[in-house]
């Protein structure tokens, strides 16, 4: 038997993504995220920032990665001081009260509410116009935000500030 030396003239392209593989791609990457991402995000870790809506610690934000297991999800706490600013936006999403008492105001509707109640804005049509008041400005009151993105996305989530929050410069 003869044998015979094989040489290799070129190297086979690479394959182009086609949006099948990229959507696998993209599937793996949050299963693997979903596997080795933080489950446990500490209220002692959080980076507070002072917003146009208020002092904001995000724990999940799909816009600036935690390294959460979850990456749809925005999930961060709010540190009322008088009054959050006012803005518009979708519903769809829930808030718990975690200290203090105050009320929202939703589409000029005053809610009041006090730690351990759940605060949820509904859908509705050009979305809800709302903000939070800390009824007594000389006591923490905080409350933590649950915001399922793809949902948010679906209803055509956008978000218009309406009134800074006093502490904003």
């Amino acid at each position: 038997m003869a044998e015979f030396e094989r040489t290799r003239l070129r190297q086979r392209e690479p394959l182009t993504p086609d949006g099948y593989e990229q959507l696998v791609k993209a599937q793996l990457a949050l299963r693997d995220r979903a596997f080795q991402g933080r489950i446990v995000l500490r209220g002692a870790e959080l980076q507070w920032q002072q917003t146009r809506m208020g002092r904001l610690g995000f724990y999940i934000n799909r816009a600036a990665d935690t390294g959460s297991a979850l990456q749809q999800w925005l999930v961060f706490q709010h540190d009322i001081r008088t009054h959050s600013g006012k803005h518009r936006h979708q519903g769809g999403l829930a808030i718990f009260v975690l200290e203090g008492e105050g009320h929202t105001e939703v589409d000029g509707e005053r809610i009041d509410w006090a730690a351990g109640d759940l605060i949820l804005l509904p859908i509705k049509p050009n979305g809800v116009e709302h903000q939070h008041f800390n009824r007594h400005a000389d006591r923490p009151c905080k409350w933590i935000a649950f915001i399922y993105m793809p949902l948010q996305d679906e209803t055509g989530f956008y978000l218009e500030q309406q009134e800074d929050a006093p502490e904003f410069r």
